[in-house]
């Protein structure tokens, strides 16, 4: 066999020699064979010429550096776990029995390397094996049990300000991965130090931003499309409001918690955030649909679904105490949840068995529900939607131009008249948001007559909906991937929708929609979800970025800002319904949204980082605040266990203000914690 140029030609030393473990190999290969560094011999020091005179001395050991099992062989040095130098290593990398004559040292240094870095990462073991769990972390400071990207990158703001920008370019931490801005380089390398506020502050309005888009994407075209889908399945009001209905009130909060999950550095805030949420809105939201509007609550659904809550709980403890989830347990996650959905439709039909056909009657402080017609609203999206003192008498026929331009406006001249200023102030911020959702998603609207079908938008989206999704897959990879390095996916992509498009335009009409118009629904749907997707990774970003600059944990954000962020379109929705006359139905859907997130969140958002090789996903919490965290949201729902059925359901302005005193007090309690005030005793 050819040896491969510059390897080594190795023969073996005396039986009973003890072989030297600190002699490095050169950094570059000698093109000359190097007999074995036995002890009573020295290998040849080859001639240098005067390119080499500043290389380091290929014969200097370097002290504290072991020699692994096998022959004796000139060893590379390993780096130092947390160097600059440290690149993560492959998942998959593993020691390939192979002759050791046929190796050449780049090759070993390589594996040298990623096994020294993978032997830390194992933590007990000391090696990183295939089908070994993969590490996320639930915890705090040091953002990954194993600390698998070597510094940390909040070490950051302990350099100097003409350091950061090296530190971040150069340290593995830093990277986000998945997103389209680099927030981290922007804070540290496009900006001076001197002005870091500034870019904070930048940040933080974006954040804020994200949060509309979230809300708008889901409101205006995720949910219609959903509902739309639900209607051509033909599936029953209850079915549908605790699986498409749910889902598309919980959007923002599964995609945050997907996104969280997918990185091992961001996992924290999906524990944060799905717990956050869930104390927030049993306790804040609760509450205050007790204090806006005294009612009674519905005693069976309450039960069954805080009965539910604290079982998914429960489960999330033990995960969390045991420090991994296998894939049982995260199918079991939704296999509970589908056992939620086979239970609230079971409940639904014995009442209705007992009642009769009809709706149950309302509550001592509920009004009789009104039909449709009573509160309906002009709240299509677009200004095509007239009210009835604006329908033209005559009918006519629209041209294409005219249909494209109507449906394209996300401005209600009428409805603009009638709203205050901060309504405008608000929709004038919300306008460029939707006017790109409007090129890209189609929505369809079983209560229309004419479904929403607008000919000439919705071939456009037959190109602009599957172009969103190609470039929002993997930071737009997808899209510019070249075939064969010469035609872009893209370009492919823009041609066929194109081809189909006109093929639509030409076989449909402007004033009826075709017989597979509801195939809009779906593709509405994937549009919406992915543009949910995108805010939602940017979302995990700059916070881990303001977790970074802040020097605060991912719990922490999570229970904040991210639960806060998600929770408050519910939390403004489910109050104005109590102010409205319907306190039960406001309360209901306090837990049935969150049951969803926290069983569909978890258990889809771990599911989804299993492979072959990896069927076991770390779940290890290294701080206290994620137990304060899960002891404080199962106590909340035990004292409203105990205290709604103690008030014969009967829930007023005591109950509303306890439960909001509790939440300060556990608020006051997670920041305690994460500064240190509050700590466990050193053992």
């Amino acid at each position: 066999m050819r040896r491969p140029p510059g390897s080594l030609t190795v023969a073996p030393c005396p039986v009973g020699t003890r072989y030297p473990t600190d002699i490095p190999a050169p950094r570059h290969p000698p093109p000359y064979t190097l007999p074995p560094p036995c002890p009573s011999q020295t290998p040849p020091r080859p001639k240098r010429d005067r390119r080499d005179r500043q290389r380091p001395d290929p014969d200097r050991a370097v002290p504290g550096r072991g020699q692994p099992h096998g022959p004796s062989l000139p060893w590379p040095p390993i780096p130092a776990v947390g160097s600059a130098h440290n690149s993560p290593p492959h998942p998959r990398v593993r020691a390939v029995p192979e002759p050791w004559g046929a190796m050449g040292p780049l090759w070993a240094l390589r594996v040298a390397g990623a096994l020294s870095v993978a032997g830390v990462l194992a933590g007990h073991d000391g090696s990183q094996r295939a089908g070994q769990p993969a590490a996320l972390d639930a915890g705090t400071r040091g953002d990954g049990v194993g600390h698998d990207r070597g510094v940390d990158c909040r070490e950051v703001r302990k350099r100097n300000s003409s350091e950061r920008c090296r530190f971040v370019r150069g340290t593995p931490d830093c990277r986000l991965d998945g997103g389209f801005l680099d927030y981290l380089g922007g804070a540290f390398c496009t900006f001076p130090s001197s002005l870091l506020p500034l870019s904070v502050s930048l940040y933080a309005l974006w954040l804020l931003y994200l949060f509309v888009i979230l809300g708008v994407t889901a409101e205006k075209f995720f949910c219609p499309n959903l509902s739309a889908i639900s209607t051509n399945l033909k599936l029953s009001h209850n079915v549908a409001g605790v699986t498409f209905l749910a889902f598309g009130n919980g959007a923002p909060d599964i995609f945050s918690a997907v996104v969280a999950f997918s990185d091992p550095r961001t996992a924290g805030l999906a524990v944060g955030a799905i717990f956050g949420a869930g104390i927030f809105v049993t306790t804040v939201v609760a509450g205050g649909i007790a204090l806006v509007k005294p009612f009674a609550a519905a005693s069976r659904p309450f039960l069954r679904d805080v009965i539910f809550y604290m079982v998914a709980v429960f489960l999330t403890f033990l995960v969390l105490y045991f420090g991994y989830i296998t894939l049982g347990e995260a199918l079991g996650y939704l296999g509970l949840y589908v056992f939620y959905v086979f239970t609230v439709v079971l409940c639904t039909w014995i009442h209705r068995w007992q009642r009769g056909d009809g709706p149950p009657p309302p509550g001592p402080w509920e009004p009789a529900i009104p039909t449709d017609a009573e509160e309906q609203e002009s709240s299509g999206t677009n200004c095509g939607d007239y009210g009835e003192e604006y329908r033209p008498l005559l009918p006519y026929h629209e041209t294409s131009l005219h249909i494209l331009s109507t449906a394209l406006s996300p401005l209600d001249k009428h409805k603009w008249r009638r709203k205050p200023w901060y309504w405008r102030l608000f929709k004038v911020l919300k306008v460029p948001v939707e006017l790109v959702l409007l090129l890209t998603v189609p929505v369809v609207d079983p209560d229309k007559d004419d479904l929403n079908w607008k000919r000439p938008l919705n071939c456009l989206h037959i190109v602009t909906g599957p172009l969103l999704c190609i470039f929002t897959l993997k930071s737009g990879a997808y899209g510019l991937y070249q075939i064969q390095g010469v035609f872009p996916v893209w370009a492919l992509v823009a041609l066929a929708g194109s081809v189909l498009a006109i093929i639509v335009f030409v076989t449909t009409h402007n004033e009826e929609p075709p017989k597979y118009h509801c195939v809009f629904a779906f593709l509405g749907f994937l549009s919406s979800a992915m543009w949910i997707n995108a805010a939602a990774t940017e979302l995990v970003n700059i916070l881990r970025t303001l977790g970074i600059i802040f020097e605060l944990s991912n719990t922490v954000l999570g229970l904040t800002l991210l639960a806060w962020g998600n929770s408050i379109g519910d939390t403004f929705s489910d109050l104005t319904m109590a102010r409205q006359g319907y306190p039960r139905m406001a309360f209901s859907a306090c837990f049935g949204g969150i049951i969803f997130n926290i069983l569909v969140g978890v258990g889809l958002g771990c599911l989804l980082q299993m492979t072959n090789s990896q069927m076991v996903v770390k779940l290890e919490p290294d701080s206290l605040l994620v137990w304060i965290l899960a002891g404080a949201l199962g106590l909340s729902l035990v004292f409203s266990f105990v205290a709604v059925p103690a008030q014969c359901f009967q829930l007023g302005k005591a109950y509303g203000t306890c439960l909001i005193l509790y939440y300060l007090v556990f608020l006051c309690v997670a920041l305690l914690t994460e500064f240190r005030v509050i700590h466990l005793a050193a053992t």
